[in-house]
């Protein structure tokens, strides 16, 4: 069994997006292990998070359904409020002590819903970190979810070294550029975050942009990476014809900003959920653009699924003791590392506030 990367459980995750959690179908997602059902409230709206598994005989309540606010379990009728206590159960009024299930802080914020498996009594909404452009005026987004049979420190890792766009992605956002140009790593521990810059003068442009833009010719191209440990992911992406100086206060108006944003959420030991989403404030009503990088970005991401699972796969069948090779681009990957095991040694002390 290859290394897992542990789970710090005292943290916000991404469990899913704000169009996935309704009231026609009950969503189940398992998260650090944890496997939770989620749906909203009817007259408020408000997602609520609950385990699993009813009391009585472990069935899925993501299988079951509604009758207000309250879950009545698909087999045998118990009966759960939102806070997870058992309000009914066939066949006699008392109701068990133990009748209750779990229920998880739960907080939704630009378009994502996070949840807190730990312990309930941390749970600080103020220190999850933003994405405010996945639901801001001005921006449209295209979005997806892959699950991967691959430890989610594999993901972190593919996150963070973009020099495999050049061999893995090439035809798509992979240019020779990606790969030669050297990183600036900056990591902040208190805060859990980890920027990784590589700023490209002269660059081939990737089919993925000129398709998408319409820029012809060579470009200058910025890839800044925020990482915020362990959750989320932020690439902000820009691009414009070489010689185009952006202006003083950093608009560019020859320029296309993008921002590529992925939520790293460990669903249980060698599985991950890949939450992936592109969002542009250009061309916002052109419907073919969107089209265009909803599809190219999935087939991107489809690249690192199957390479992900072949990668696991393979790290099963390696002898025990074998030695890992790193190299200058794998310095934000391991920055990354070092702040998930701390995090987890730490017994999960919560991040900075987010400013």
């Amino acid at each position: 069994m290859p290394h897992m990367t542990a789970f710090a459980r005292n943290q916000w995750y991404v469990a899913a997006y704000s169009h996935e959690v309704g009231r026609e179908e009950l969503l189940g997602r398992t998260i650090l292990g944890e496997p939770l059902v989620f749906y909203r409230t009817e007259e408020e709206g408000t997602p609520v998070a609950l385990h699993d598994r009813c009391v009585h005989r472990r069935y899925p309540l993501s299988k079951s359904g509604l009758d207000g606010d309250r879950i009545v379990c698909g087999y045998h009728g118990f009966t759960y409020d939102q806070t997870g206590a058992c309000v009914y159960v066939p066949g006699q009024k008392r109701v068990p002590r133990t009748a209750r299930v779990q229920s998880y802080p739960v907080v939704e914020q630009d378009s994502l819903v996070w949840v807190w498996i730990g312990d309930p009594a941390l749970a600080d909404p103020q220190t999850i970190p933003r994405a405010r452009h996945l639901d801001s005026p001005g921006w449209v987004t295209v979005r997806g979810m892959e699950p991967i049979d691959a430890d989610y420190g594999l993901l972190v890792d593919n996150l963070l070294d973009l020099s495999h766009e050049t061999y893995l992605h090439g035809g798509y956002i992979g240019t020779p550029e990606v790969a030669e140009t050297p990183i600036t790593t900056e990591v902040d521990e208190g805060a859990g975050i980890v920027r990784v810059s590589r700023h490209m003068d002269d660059a081939e442009c990737p089919p993925f942009y000129a398709r998408s833009t319409g820029i012809e010719g060579r470009i200058t191209r910025w890839q800044d990476i925020e990482y915020h440990a362990p959750c989320l992911y932020l690439l902000h992406s820009r691009i414009a014809p070489v010689g185009v100086v952006p202006e003083a206060d950093g608009s560019d108006p020859n320029g296309f900003h993008t921002e590529i944003t992925y939520a790293i959420t460990p669903s249980a030991d060698g599985k991950v959920y890949d939450f992936w989403m592109v969002s542009r404030d250009w061309a916002t009503q052109d419907a073919e653009v969107t089209e265009f990088l909803r599809g190219n970005n999935h087939t991107v991401v489809m690249q690192d699924v199957d390479a992900l699972n072949l990668l696991q796969e393979t790290l099963g069948t390696e002898r025990t003791g074998y030695q890992e090779l790193s190299i200058n681009i794998d310095t934000g990957g391991l920055a990354a590392r070092r702040i998930l095991a701390r995090l987890v040694e730490e017994g999960d002390k919560p991040m900075e506030k987010v400013q």
